[in-house]
């Protein structure tokens, strides 16, 4: 065979071995290609989780500051009110009477004339028992033996 024959299965056989050489080494580059993505994609999710956690405790806070102002309007008006009741109701006996002298006088004589007060009597002791009681036995409660009639002798 000639130089050129050899060259010739010298370039084939290295071929298939370059060829087997770069399938076996590029393997593992695919299976590492897919973990960097699915890195990426769990870094990706991770971050759109903490954006979501970050976005629900900011509402979270606006809500309980709107709760407090709230809260704080609902006691400053209550202070009000009450303010305001107590400026309505005085409580110093020195007010205007509903009633004038004269008439609260007419409305006690009219009532004592209508309603004369009664003395109390000391209730009188008695010697007898009520009426609701019974001078004798009814005979409801004896113990006898009572003989039974549809018995089977």
């Amino acid at each position: 065979m000639s130089s050129l024959a050899v060259g010739l299965i010298a370039l084939i056989v290295g071929a298939l071995i370059g060829y087997v050489a770069n399938r076996f080494l590029s393997a593992p580059d695919h299976s590492e290609k897919k973990l960097v993505e699915q890195i990426n994609q769990s870094e990706a999710a991770l971050s759109q989780y903490k954006q979501e956690v970050a976005q629900h405790l900011e509402q979270s806070a606006d809500l309980l500051n709107q709760m407090n102002k709230t809260c704080q309007n609902a006691m400053a008006q209550m202070e009000q009110s009450t303010q305001l009741l107590k400026q309505a109701t005085p409580t110093e006996s020195t007010t205007m009477p509903f009633f004038s002298a004269e008439t609260q006088q007419q409305l006690a004589e009219t009532a004592a004339k209508r309603h004369p007060k009664k003395q109390l009597n000391e209730p009188t002791k008695t010697a007898q028992p009520p009426l609701d009681y019974s001078d004798g036995s009814s005979g409801l409660f004896v113990d006898k033996t009572q003989t039974v009639t549809n018995s089977e002798v």
